[in-house]
């Protein structure tokens, strides 16, 4: 069927140890960064198994100390205290020799072992077990932090279904989905996954698109329509024809963009790496200052364990980890919180950049719109229900998306079958219904005919499918693509959330991109663009150094402008490939009112972010001034080294909880 119509083109080195996991970057350089793989699940007994042992034991040596009087206790009290050290010592110990051996001699590992070795040294043995457990306790809540985020990551994404059920031989054979070739027919049961992305070749069925999108409102899809993997069938047997092998799934790519997504560090990051480098030594060589300089000072009335009591303490306020720890876990946090909203980041320094952002510029078709057409008014001089009959029975025979909306548009009305359908090339369809001749097409099609018609309707911007019976005009449907549901309520959350200008670029016609823009309180519009008048026009606002820029597009024609955008948005649950690749953030529920989401999440993560860099280092220089001057003990050292710690991975964690309308 060829009914006249406009449309944008859119298109769709790793060590195992009894203790808690290190992901933090302990400021090694780029490439040069180590593993601290100490333990698997977080809540295996064996994780915690050491910190339990310490901590039982040394609470048993504080109470022989304060509360009970027996001597034998005081005979073997050094070697108590010491193999009480041993469970949560000996992986730090490790660890400090393989910095070592890397030519890495300040970091936190060796900071804590002089500090904890120290203190054994001049008597004070508690205190020596207590830093190292409690350093090790930070590290634990670290892990659980990090797994959980994890989890919630997987949780949302890693659903690939373990087998296919592929008719192969007549009949259906289970079959490892990554040996599944494309164009291969596949069955799937009701409450299965689907396993890869294909082709729906049944009539019809709902889905489950929570893993892809986050929305949990089952969808149905028809015949000849897109499925993607990680779709939960809920109605019946299916059958899914494959497109796209394994490997190339939308889920598998979903996956390798969240997994890649902490590879990419946002600049706050890569600033504590750098500092944590310069910092970590400086404070070593303080800490070594502030127990020979007295000497010069104070003369024959220096006491060395005294200024090395303080020392100790200086080393073991001022460790970097609540920095080093918590400002990793607050980006991968905030990475958590958006794929939890259906909103991909492919790494941190996006969720960093997206707080910055004064301007969006958006495509029309697929983005603001649905990309699908409706029928939006429908004008006759006979009865509709008539009208429409006749209309439905000629446009059944067509599978053109214009005809498709019209026979939905009509339901499950009563209409009599079309016989002898014609089809005229670029102008419509000619065809017979309950003996009345009928014709459907566009004004060219009545033209042909001869037939006579309201010189009006050739002034409507939309497209349109007039009809004429028994060669006399008698009507219109007027069509158009659908505003998504919340595109209007996208556009006002931008401006509430810091943009200032909201630009669409469309190739539609620019009446009809004038008529969208000002329905969606839209700031500036320009239509009837191809994709290389987009980049230029988007280069044109660029120019402007204070504006920091986002596009947001979906299809293939959108890939350039995507590209040399500030931030390059995509719309993903639909969107084309090649869109997906190329964009920086993608939204996976294809609404652009996730766009506003994804900035609330990008700042509610960076002031995180700035509350825990603000609090570290606001306890440590209270702290560290108190310790040089014999005021503070190794217990405030503690909380202020992993006291803080905890402090600050806890607020991290508070991302993950918070919610984002």
């Amino acid at each position: 069927m060829s009914h006249s119509h406009d449309k944008e083109d859119s298109c769709c080195s790793s060590k195992v140890h009894s203790t808690p996991k290190h992901n933090h970057d302990h400021a090694h350089e780029e490439g040069d960064e180590h593993d601290h793989d100490h333990g698997g699940d977080p809540s295996a007994f064996q994780t915690y198994l050491p910190a339990i042992v310490t901590l039982v034991m040394l609470l048993i040596g504080i109470a022989f100390d304060n509360l009970f009087t027996v001597p034998a206790f005081q005979i073997i009290r050094p070697y108590w205290y010491v193999v009480a050290y041993l469970p949560v010592g000996i992986p730090v110990l490790r660890e400090v020799w393989e910095t070592f051996k890397a030519k890495d001699f300040f970091t936190e590992f060796s900071l804590m072992s002089i500090a904890t070795i120290g203190a054994f040294a001049i008597g004070e043995y508690p205190e020596g077990v207590t830093v190292m457990l409690f350093y090790t306790i930070g590290e634990l809540f670290q892990m659980a932090a990090v797994n959980r985020a994890k989890r919630n990551i997987k949780a949302l994404l890693d659903v690939r279904a373990d087998v296919a059920h592929v008719f192969r031989n007549e009949k259906y054979e289970d079959v490892n989905p990554e040996k599944v070739e494309i164009g291969e027919m596949i069955q799937v049961k009701a409450g299965e996954k689907i396993p890869l992305d294909g082709e729906l070749v049944s009539d019809k069925s709902s889905f489950n698109t929570a893993a892809l999108t986050g929305e949990s409102k089952p969808r149905t899809i028809i015949k000849g329509e897109s499925i993607l993997a990680g779709m939960l069938n809920l109605d019946k047997v299916i059958e899914v024809k494959v497109t796209k092998a394994f490997a190339d799934s939308t889920l598998s790519r979903i996956l390798e963009m969240v997994q890649n997504a902490t590879t990419r560090k946002a600049k706050t990051e890569l600033f504590i790496r750098k500092f944590a480098k310069i910092y970590t030594p400086i404070v070593f060589f303080l800490a070594l200052a502030l127990v020979t300089v007295p000497i010069f000072v104070l003369g024959s009335e220096y006491h060395f364990q005294t200024w090395l009591y303080r020392s100790l303490v200086f080393l073991v306020i001022s460790c970097p980890c609540a920095l080093v720890i918590s400002i990793p876990l607050g980006y991968f946090g905030g990475i958590g919180a958006a794929s939890a909203n259906g909103i991909l980041f492919k790494g941190s320094n996006f969720l960093d950049l997206i707080t910055k952002l004064n301007t969006v510029v958006m495509d029309k078709t697929g983005t603001l719109t649905k990309g699908v057409f409706k029928v939006q008014k429908v004008e006759s001089s006979i009865d509709e229900a008539t009208f429409l009959n006749l209309l439905t029975a000629v446009e059944a025979k067509s599978t053109h998306p214009i005809a498709k909306a019209i026979v939905e548009y009509a339901g499950q009305k009563e209409i009599h079958p079309a016989e002898n359908i014609e089809e005229i090339a670029g102008m419509g369809l000619k065809g017979s219904v309950n003996g009345k001749a009928v014709l459907a097409g566009n004004t060219r099609l009545l033209e042909k005919f001869n037939i006579a018609f309201d010189v009006k309707i050739t002034a409507i911007e939309e497209s349109i499918v007039v009809v004429a019976v028994d060669e006399k005009y008698v009507g219109y449907v007027l069509i158009a693509d659908e505003i998504k549901e919340d595109a209007a309520e996208a556009i006002k959350q931008l401006h509430e959330n810091g943009i200032k200008q909201v630009v669409m670029l469309s190739g539609d016609k620019t009446s009809i991109v004038k008529k969208v823009a000002t329905g969606l309180g839209i700031d500036a519009y320009f239509g009837d663009l191809l994709p290389e008048d987009k980049v230029d026009r988007l280069e044109e606002i660029k120019s402007d150094r204070s504006k920091v820029v986002a596009f947001v597009g979906d299809g293939i024609n959108d890939t350039p402008v995507l590209a040399i955008s500030d931030i390059g948005i995509a719309m993903g649950a639909m969107g084309s490939d090649a869109a997906i690749e190329t964009a920086d953030v993608v939204i996976q529920t294809d609404q652009p009112s996730k766009i506003a989401t994804a900035i609330k999440i990008g700042k509610a993560t960076k002031k995180v972010v700035i509350q825990n860099i603000v609090l570290a280092f606001a306890v440590k220089a209270l702290v560290l001034i108190l310790g040089a001057g014999g005021i503070a003990t190794m217990w405030e050292a503690v909380f202020a080294d992993v006291g803080v710690a905890l402090l600050a991975i806890l607020n991290a964690v508070r991302i993950q909880k918070m919610k984002f309308p």
